[in-house]
């Protein structure tokens, strides 16, 4: 038996479809439910690209210590002074709209050549572009692709014993 539910209604994320408008920027603030701490060599360089690649904005900065990001709600990344851990294969990924994924590459791919692949199209229903950021962060942008009930993502989804809104 499953003790989960419906609670979309708490999510920024849209229902997806081929012309759904990404969430505005939040600016609100909340207690963090969850974030990620990216340690980075160059504070300025890193806001740069998860600014204009990635589309996130600083909500709040203490200069030389910390810049906290965010794109939508519940989406906050704070960025540290330090080096990447070696060896590490940090991944985070970040909702976003079908119709950002193309342009989330352009730009990062202006920023730094070759740091983008994909998009791919994932069978439990998803576009994703995997992205590494000048600090090695593996960044996934995941748009939700609209569901057909019909198609064998669906089919999948119904294999694990998920049954779709």
């Amino acid at each position: 038996m499953t003790e989960t539910f419906p609670a979309f209604d708490i999510s920024p994320v849209p229902a997806p479809g081929p012309d759904t408008v990404a969430p505005e920027l939040f600016r609100g603030i909340y207690g963090m439910p969850m974030f990620v701490t990216v340690p980075t060599p160059d504070l300025a360089a890193s806001l740069d690209f998860w600014s204009r690649g990635l589309g996130f904005f600083d909500l709040f900065s203490v200069p030389d210590q910390v810049t906290h990001l965010r794109r939508w709600a519940f989406q906050d990344v704070l960025l540290v002074p330090g080096e990447p851990q070696a060896g590490s294969d940090l991944t985070v990924s970040f909702s976003c709209v079908l119709g950002e994924i193309d342009a989330i590459a352009t730009a990062c791919e202006a920023l730094v050549p070759g740091c983008t692949a994909g998009p791919r199209s994932m069978p439990w229903g998803s576009l994703e572009l995997e992205v590494r950021t000048p600090e090695n962060t593996r960044v996934i942008m995941t748009a939700a692709r609209p569901y057909d009930p019909d198609s064998p993502a669906a089919a999948h989804l119904r294999s694990m014993g998920i049954d779709a809104p």
